[in-house]
């Protein structure tokens, strides 16, 4: 299902968001680690980072795209025909009791493509699809000292909601903290005319 087009500014052409196949395995690997790479260096061991390799993560996401059975929504961003983000939620993990609550797992930009509307355009896509799914609370974790995330997703409207985690990188663990938003009709709407 192909869904829309987010704006991508005067210097940057538009992004297409669309549903992740699994021919998008490999492209999407390559978005993880090159995110990962770029995102979290200084922030985890740099002999973790070092050692990703994306053909070895196109396996996991090739697994994990078989093995999910429709649970979570995965999307990708492109431009120019090729993919240079991805992003994935779905129920929220921890939601023992069955709230409706729901959870972005992985909001990832190629480096090259940031803050050129890319992320704006997948997270309102998250956001819209987490609203069809029912959700009305969408929460995501985020390292404590990511502080370009953590201004990311305050400006799509996330706030922190205290809930605090210690995250295992190879042999190091690193704080996170959690973030939430409430889903109105509303604000499914204004994801969509993102």
């Amino acid at each position: 299902m192909t869904t829309r087009l987010g704006q991508g500014g005067p210097a940057h052409p538009p992004t297409h968001i669309r549903d992740m196949t699994v021919d998008d395995c490999e492209a999407v690997a390559n978005v993880r680690v090159r995110g990962w790479q770029h995102a979290y260096a200084g922030l985890v061991p740099q002999s973790h980072l070092d050692v990703m390799d994306a053909a070895q993560d196109a396996v996991l996401r090739r697994a994990r795209f078989a093995d999910d059975a429709g649970r979570s929504v995965s999307v990708v961003a492109e431009r120019d025909g090729s993919v240079i983000g991805w992003a994935c939620c779905g129920p929220h993990r921890a939601d023992v009791r069955h709230t409706g609550g729901g959870e972005v797992y992985a909001l990832y930009v190629l480096p090259e493509h940031l803050s050129t509307g890319a992320g704006r355009a997948l997270m309102a896509e998250m956001i819209a699809r987490a609203s069809g799914l029912g959700h009305r609370v969408l929460r995501l974790w985020v390292l404590a000292e990511n502080h370009r995330a953590r201004r990311f997703y305050e400006k799509a409207g996330f706030l922190p909601d205290g809930a605090e985690a210690s995250f295992g990188v190879g042999c190091a663990s690193v704080p996170e903290v959690r973030y939430a938003m409430r889903i109105s009709a509303s604000d499914a709407a204004a994801a969509n005319r993102g």
